[in-house]
Protein backbone atom coordinates (compact mmCIF):
# COMPACT_ATOMS: atom_id res chain seq x y z
CA UNK A 1 0.00 0.00 0.00
CA UNK A 2 1.35 3.41 -0.95
CA UNK A 3 1.56 6.15 1.63
CA UNK A 4 -0.50 9.12 0.48
CA UNK A 5 0.97 11.55 3.01
CA UNK A 6 2.26 14.61 1.15
CA UNK A 7 6.05 14.95 1.20
CA UNK A 8 5.87 18.40 2.78
CA UNK A 9 4.28 16.91 5.90
CA UNK A 10 7.27 14.63 6.44
CA UNK A 11 9.59 17.58 5.91
CA UNK A 12 7.46 19.68 8.27
CA UNK A 13 7.93 17.08 10.99
CA UNK A 14 11.71 17.49 10.63
CA UNK A 15 11.44 21.27 10.44
CA UNK A 16 9.30 21.35 13.58
CA UNK A 17 11.86 19.29 15.48
CA UNK A 18 14.75 21.49 14.30
CA UNK A 19 12.83 24.66 15.15
CA UNK A 20 12.01 23.40 18.65
CA UNK A 21 15.68 22.55 19.26
CA UNK A 22 16.73 26.00 18.06
CA UNK A 23 14.09 27.66 20.22
CA UNK A 24 15.32 25.66 23.21
CA UNK A 25 18.88 26.89 22.59
CA UNK A 26 17.71 30.51 22.40
CA UNK A 27 15.79 30.08 25.65
CA UNK A 28 18.98 28.88 27.34
CA UNK A 29 20.82 31.91 25.90
CA UNK A 30 18.30 34.15 27.59
CA UNK A 31 19.04 32.66 31.02
CA UNK A 32 22.84 32.64 30.98
CA UNK A 33 25.97 33.40 29.00
CA UNK A 34 26.89 30.64 26.56
CA UNK A 35 30.37 29.23 26.09
CA UNK A 36 31.96 29.55 22.66
CA UNK A 37 31.26 25.87 22.01
CA UNK A 38 27.59 26.34 22.93
CA UNK A 39 27.36 29.36 20.61
CA UNK A 40 28.75 27.24 17.79
CA UNK A 41 26.03 24.68 18.56
CA UNK A 42 23.38 27.42 18.32
CA UNK A 43 24.81 28.47 14.94
CA UNK A 44 24.68 24.85 13.78
CA UNK A 45 21.04 24.58 14.86
CA UNK A 46 20.30 27.80 12.97
CA UNK A 47 21.97 26.43 9.84
CA UNK A 48 19.99 23.21 9.71
CA UNK A 49 16.73 24.94 10.67
CA UNK A 50 17.29 27.38 7.80
CA UNK A 51 18.01 24.50 5.42
CA UNK A 52 14.86 22.66 6.43
CA UNK A 53 12.76 25.84 6.31
CA UNK A 54 13.30 26.54 2.62
CA UNK A 55 12.93 22.85 1.77
CA UNK A 56 9.60 22.55 3.60
CA UNK A 57 8.45 25.73 1.82
CA UNK A 58 9.39 24.17 -1.52
CA UNK A 59 7.62 20.91 -0.78
CA UNK A 60 4.51 22.67 0.48
CA UNK A 61 4.36 25.02 -2.53
CA UNK A 62 4.81 22.12 -4.93
CA UNK A 63 1.91 20.35 -3.21
CA UNK A 64 -0.10 23.50 -4.02
CA UNK A 65 0.93 23.20 -7.69
CA UNK A 66 3.47 26.02 -7.63
CA UNK A 67 6.03 25.43 -10.38
CA UNK A 68 9.65 26.43 -9.98
CA UNK A 69 11.74 27.33 -13.02
CA UNK A 70 14.78 26.53 -10.92
CA UNK A 71 14.92 25.29 -7.36
CA UNK A 72 17.23 27.43 -5.26
CA UNK A 73 16.73 28.69 -1.73
CA UNK A 74 16.25 32.24 -3.07
CA UNK A 75 13.68 31.26 -5.67
CA UNK A 76 11.77 29.22 -3.09
CA UNK A 77 11.73 32.12 -0.61
CA UNK A 78 10.48 34.47 -3.36
CA UNK A 79 7.66 32.07 -4.26
CA UNK A 80 6.82 31.58 -0.57
CA UNK A 81 6.56 35.35 -0.20
CA UNK A 82 4.35 35.61 -3.31
CA UNK A 83 2.12 32.83 -1.93
CA UNK A 84 1.97 34.60 1.46
CA UNK A 85 3.56 31.64 3.20
CA UNK A 86 6.06 34.12 4.64
CA UNK A 87 5.39 37.83 5.10
CA UNK A 88 8.87 39.31 5.38
CA UNK A 89 10.71 38.19 2.26
CA UNK A 90 13.58 40.60 2.85
CA UNK A 91 14.25 39.21 6.30
CA UNK A 92 14.17 35.65 4.96
CA UNK A 93 16.75 36.64 2.34
CA UNK A 94 18.86 38.15 5.12
CA UNK A 95 18.53 34.89 7.07
CA UNK A 96 19.65 32.94 4.01
CA UNK A 97 22.65 35.24 3.58
CA UNK A 98 23.53 34.77 7.25
CA UNK A 99 23.31 31.01 6.89
CA UNK A 100 25.57 31.10 3.82
CA UNK A 101 28.05 33.37 5.57
CA UNK A 102 28.27 31.07 8.57
CA UNK A 103 29.13 28.17 6.27
CA UNK A 104 32.25 30.04 5.15
CA UNK A 105 33.14 32.49 7.95
CA UNK A 106 34.40 31.65 11.37
CA UNK A 107 34.89 35.14 12.77
CA UNK A 108 33.79 35.65 16.36
CA UNK A 109 32.22 39.02 15.47
CA UNK A 110 30.00 37.40 12.81
CA UNK A 111 28.97 34.67 15.27
CA UNK A 112 27.95 37.27 17.84
CA UNK A 113 26.00 39.27 15.25
CA UNK A 114 24.11 36.17 14.07
CA UNK A 115 23.33 35.10 17.62
CA UNK A 116 21.83 38.52 18.31
CA UNK A 117 19.80 38.53 15.07
CA UNK A 118 18.62 35.01 15.83
CA UNK A 119 17.48 35.99 19.28
CA UNK A 120 15.68 39.20 18.25
CA UNK A 121 14.50 38.56 14.67
CA UNK A 122 15.18 35.21 13.05
CA UNK A 123 13.63 32.92 15.66
CA UNK A 124 10.36 34.82 15.31
CA UNK A 125 10.39 34.26 11.54
CA UNK A 126 10.97 30.54 12.00
CA UNK A 127 8.06 30.55 14.47
CA UNK A 128 5.77 32.33 12.00
CA UNK A 129 6.54 29.70 9.36
CA UNK A 130 5.92 26.96 11.90
CA UNK A 131 2.57 28.50 12.89
CA UNK A 132 1.50 28.96 9.27
CA UNK A 133 2.32 25.39 8.25
CA UNK A 134 0.82 24.07 11.47
CA UNK A 135 -2.51 25.56 10.35
CA UNK A 136 -2.41 23.14 7.39
CA UNK A 137 -1.04 20.17 9.31
CA UNK A 138 -1.59 20.48 13.07
CA UNK A 139 0.53 18.41 15.44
Amino acid sequence: MLDSTPRWQYRFYNYRRAFFLLREAVEVMETRELSQLEKEGVIQRFEYTMELSWKVMKDYLESENVVFEQVTPRSVIRKAFEAKLVKNGDLWMEMLDARNLMSHEYELEEFEKLIEELQYNYLDEFNKLYQKLNEFYPE
